[in-house]
This record gives C-alpha cells, structure tokens and sequence, in this order.
C-alpha cells in the first residue's frame, strides 16, 4: 500500500463501505432470510397448538362438571368483555362467587339470572347450563383459519426472497 487512505486499505477486499448503509437497508442479514421460512411455520405451530390446548382444557373442565356435577340458578354480578362473574348457592347453600367467573359467558348481562353446573368437589369451575366445549369451536377455528391465512403467504414469501435456492447466476451477454 502506497498511503493510508480508506479506499487504498478496502481494495481487492469484501468489505464494504461503512458509510455505505444502503445494501444492509435494503434486506435482513442472510442468516435471518434463510431462517425465516422455519420461523414463520413455527409462530403459525405454536399459535395451533395453543388453540388446540385450549379446545382441550374447555373439554377437560367439562368433563369434570360433568362428573360431579350440581345446578343452582345464578346472578350475574359482573360483565366484561372476556368473562362474567356470577353469584349462586351451592347444595349446602353457602353462597359462592368464583373468582374467575363462568365459563362460556357469551350473551350473559349484568343483572340476569341464569341456570349454571358446577363442580361439586371444585365450585370455582362452573359454566352456563347448557353450554359445553362445542361452543369454543367456531371462534378458535376462526382465529386459526384467520393465522393460517397470514401464515401461508408469509412461508410462501418467505421461501420466494431465500438466499441460495440454487438459482443459476446470469450470464454475461459478449464475444
């Protein structure tokens, strides 16, 4: 090297500029892209099992309901979005408010009284007479269809901007 300057020190090598941002801009590390495939499909099998592990438990505490299960008339004392608290007796008639309310709440209003099965052994697990699992399938099908409808574009994109697929390099257009 004849000086000291940036541009004689870079010459011949695959460095690049560091003032130079605009290929790093443009697109993610290469490691990233390769893995983005993989990370896309994995977001979209944890997001599945999540909602089949929740169709399970709603079967689960069903089951248990229905194993031993007692009915009282209930008061809704109170209604949010995700979930409603209800007041009923028990066979003993102790007065019992669950503290994570009733389960399968869709339609209930602050005020109404409504019929409720409970767990005898585990009063805490209760749910509207009537209602059962079968009512969590429509809106956890409907989440997973709507997360494979973002996830399978996603893979497919994914896989389309992936470093490496064996694409043969262009050639030279010359004598």
């Amino acid at each position: 090297m004849t000086g000291d300057t940036h541009a004689e020190r870079t010459v011949g090598t695959a460095e690049s500029d560091p003032g130079d941002d605009r290929s790093a801009a443009r697109r993610p590390p290469r490691g990233v892209r390769a893995l983005a495939p993989t990370l896309v499909l994995a977001v979209g099998g944890f997001l599945t099992a999540l909602g089949l592990a929740l169709l399970l438990a709603c079967h689960l505490n069903d089951r248990s309901i229905e194993r031993d299960m007692g009915t009282a008339s209930a008061e809704v004392v109170e209604k949010s979005y995700l979930r409603a608290v209800v007041r009923f007796n028990t066979d003993s008639g102790r007065v019992y408010v669950p503290p994570g309310g009733v389960l399968y709440p869709m339609g209930l209003q602050e005020g109404q009284l409504v019929s409720v099965e409970f767990d005898r052994s585990d009063p805490d697990l209760v749910r509207v007479a009537g209602r059962n699992a079968s009512v969590a399938l429509l809106p956890i099908g409907s989440a997973l269809a709507v997360v494979w409808a973002l996830v399978l574009p996603g893979y497919w994109l994914s896989r389309r901007n992936r470093p490496g697929r064996g694409t043969p390099p262009a050639r030279e257009s010359g004598a």
